[in-house]
C-alpha cells in the first residue's frame, strides 16, 4: 500500500512537493534535495505529517 506524503522545505517551511511512499518498506521520514521555488535554490525537503 502506497500513501501520499508531502515534502516541505527545511529553510522556508513551504510545502512544495507531494509524492507516494510505501510505508511498509520505508517507515522512516524521507529527506530529498529538491528545488524550492520560494527560496530559488536547491534545499533539503523533509516529509511532513
Amino acid at each position: 500500500m502506497r500513501n501520499k506524503v508531502i515534502l516541505a522545505c527545511n529553510v522556508c517551511k513551504s510545502r512544495n512537493y507531494s509524492i507516494n511512499k510505501n510505508k511498509q518498506v520505508h517507515p522512516e521520514r524521507i529527506e530529498v534535495k529538491k528545488f524550492c521555488k520560494h527560496c530559488n535554490a536547491h534545499n533539503i525537503h523533509r516529509e511532513t505529517k
